[in-house]
């Protein structure tokens, strides 16, 4: 209602301790953020959902009905990450869901996984961006330092990588012009994000829209497969 609309708005304000910066121009973004990733860059996994729930460091906060830490096995060796919440991921709390979601359990189940043993699932962003808008620069450099965080509590032996906008984010320091890139010519390879190996595929969203390119995110999966048993 108008009295719950005006509270969410007072807290996007500011109230957040980590939110000092929140609200400076986006050329000031990297200076901002540096301070507030050493303090994420201490917690431990309890700390780090809190603030992820109380974040207000950029204006994805405003209305989002729930934030998306992510889900599954805290001592998992895959980690999968996408790019943002959904509309169904902002009511649930929880990372693909849907119709997605289902192809995903199928997904994990081929290679021995699932949502709750064996691998853990998060999104780039923590915040559904309005109307599922891609992703904007600022709120990525806001949001990684919480995944950063989360890789190095995990410590995962893998991440896969789903969809051409969680790519460019975990690979941008290593692949050259990866923004221009398609997502097809990026498969096949093995990159590194805080020194874990990153193996890419396609969204399951996307894998709904074209089923010809499920047999493709299979040997994805297979090659990440391979990198976590030494096959």
């Amino acid at each position: 209602d108008a009295v719950l609309d005006h509270r969410r708005l007072e807290r996007c304000a500011g109230e957040n301790r980590l939110a000092d910066d929140a609200m400076l121009p986006p050329g000031n973004v990297a200076g901002a953020v540096e301070p507030r990733a050493q303090r994420i860059a201490a917690f431990d996994w309890a700390q780090l959902e809190d603030a992820v729930s109380n974040c207000t460091s950029c204006k994805l906060c405003e209305r989002r009905t729930n934030t998306v830490f992510g889900v599954g096995d805290r001592q998992a060796e895959w980690m999968l990450i996408g790019e943002a919440p959904g509309e169904n991921e902002d009511k649930q709390g929880e990372p693909f869901v849907g119709q997605a979601g289902k192809l995903l359990a199928s997904m994990l189940r081929a290679v021995g996984l699932s949502r709750e043993k064996g691998v853990f699932i998060a999104n780039v962003l923590k915040c559904r961006p309005p109307g599922n808008r891609n992703p904007q620069p600022d709120e990525v450099a806001r949001c990684e330092p919480y995944l950063r965080r989360q890789v190095a509590l995990l410590r995962p032996r893998i991440i896969v990588a789903m969809g051409r906008f969680a790519v460019p984010s975990l690979l941008r320091e290593h692949v050259p012009d990866i923004e221009s890139q398609p997502l097809g010519r990026l498969r096949g390879e093995i990159y590194a994000y805080e020194g874990v190996p990153v193996v890419v595929t396609y969204h399951p969203a996307y894998l709904l829209r074209t089923p010809t390119d499920k047999a493709k995110a299979w040997a994805d999966l297979c090659l990440a497969q391979s990198l976590t048993t030494g096959a």
